[in-house]
Formats: C-alpha cells, sequence, structure tokens
C-alpha cells in the first residue's frame, strides 16, 4: 500500500558539482526536494521510480553517474547503469535504501498505471520517489523552443499534484506529453495507479521553469 510519495524533477543541474557557478540559482529547488524527500514516511519499502530507455528492475545495488554531464560524481555501490533521473533519485535520497525501477518514456497510460498497482502492493508500507521534469517548451531557450501549450500543461500537472488528484494524471496526453518533451509523464501516471482512488494530503512545494523546462516538487502523504 502507497502511504507517502515525493515528486521531483531530475535537472544533472541540481547536483552542485555540475551546476558550478550556477548552482545557487536552484538553491530553492533543491531544498524544496530536501524537504519532499525529508517527509517520505518511514515505510517497509522506498522505491525510486523515473523515466528511461525501457521498463526495467535495477533492484537495490545499481549505480549512476553523472560523468556524461562534466562531473566525477557515482552514486551507488554497484555499475553504474541507472538513467538519469533514477541517478538523480539516489543522489537525493542519500543514504536511504530503496529499489529502483525505469519506467519506459512511451509506456502507455494503462501500462504505467499497472505498473504503479503493483509497486504500491510490493510491501505494506510503500513510499515512492517519483522523478520526473515537466514540459521543456516553455521558453524560446528553452531545450524544446516554445511552445504556447507547454504552460498549460504543466499547470494541469502542478493542481494534480497540488491536489493528490490521481485521476487527473491518469488523464494526462500521453502525445501532448511527447510532443512537449514533458520526461514525467509515464513516472507520474505511475503514481497515479500506485495511489488509486485512495485519500492523501499533498502539498505543491516548487514551480518554477527557470530554464524554460518545468521543474514541480511535491509531497503526498496518506491521510
Amino acid at each position: 500500500m502507497l502511504i507517502s510519495a515525493a515528486v521531483c524533477p531530475h535537472p544533472p543541474l541540481l547536483v552542485p558539482e555540475v551546476a558550478c557557478g550556477a548552482a545557487p540559482e536552484l538553491d530553492d529547488l533543491r531544498a524544496a526536494c530536501a524537504e519532499a524527500v525529508r517527509r517520505l514516511a518511514a515505510g517497509d519499502l522506498v522505491v525510486v521510480v523515473g523515466s528511461g530507455p525501457r521498463t526495467r528492475d535495477f533492484g537495490r545495488e545499481a549505480a549512476g553517474t553523472l560523468r556524461p554531464y562534466g562531473a566525477d560524481v557515482t552514486v551507488g555501490p554497484g555499475e553504474p547503469v541507472l538513467p538519469l533521473s533514477l541517478t538523480i533519485g539516489r543522489w537525493l535520497l542519500g543514504e536511504r535504501q530503496a529499489v529502483y525501477r525505469s519506467v519506459a518514456e512511451n509506456a502507455p497510460p494503462e501500462e504505467c498505471r499497472r505498473l504503479g498497482a503493483r509497486l504500491a502492493g510490493l510491501a505494506g508500507r510503500v513510499a515512492l520517489l517519483v522523478m520526473g521534469d515537466g514540459t521543456a517548451c516553455r521558453t524560446q531557450r528553452a531545450p524544446g523552443y516554445l511552445d504556447t501549450r507547454a504552460e498549460g500543461f504543466d499547470a494541469g500537472v502542478a493542481r494534480a499534484l497540488a491536489g493528490a488528484d490521481a485521476g487527473a494524471l491518469t488523464r494526462l496526453d500521453a502525445g501532448l506529453a511527447a510532443d512537449l518533451r514533458a520526461a514525467g509523464r509515464a513516472p507520474w501516471q505511475v503514481l497515479a495507479g500506485a495511489a488509486r482512488d485512495d485519500r492523501f494530503s499533498a502539498e505543491l512545494l516548487a514551480d518554477a521553469a527557470p530554464y524554460g523546462v518545468g521543474y514541480l516538487v511535491a509531497s503526498w502523504v496518506r491521510n
């Protein structure tokens, strides 16, 4: 059963060694992520889920590295095979033990929901760290350039996260999310499957787009 969830973005610049001189620009976002992770209830199991090339279970020992992003930072004791989303998730968790599961970026919504239900059933009390960026099309300098649909898409996700509205996350349009390069769509729908129609107290801790990419941070705790 899902007892709590933290939703965080996964830009490499969250890690100060990657951001270097620009690190202070994301101080508020780092603080929000740290708070969301702090609120994850102590359960029987912590699961970190984020997008990747395919849906895959990485277990507890897999590591991730930020060397492709210019920093000699590796997290985890094993082989550095985690995708970026799970690498940042492992970095955010610090010493907390977890299992790591990627979900294919193009996974259909129903597949995501089924995965969420399975993850919530792995233990009696499951805490979920959900890694996902919003759209990458908020400004002309954004990675996906400017798309006028992006701000509205991110605003809808922000409302759903602030209201613990699993139904709204379930209804996110996968095609539109792909157009807008919203890497969080599949992981957010995994969260929806894990939460089902249960009631959670929610708080949106951050909603920003400093580089034209939507970054959302939220905390859900079961009532």
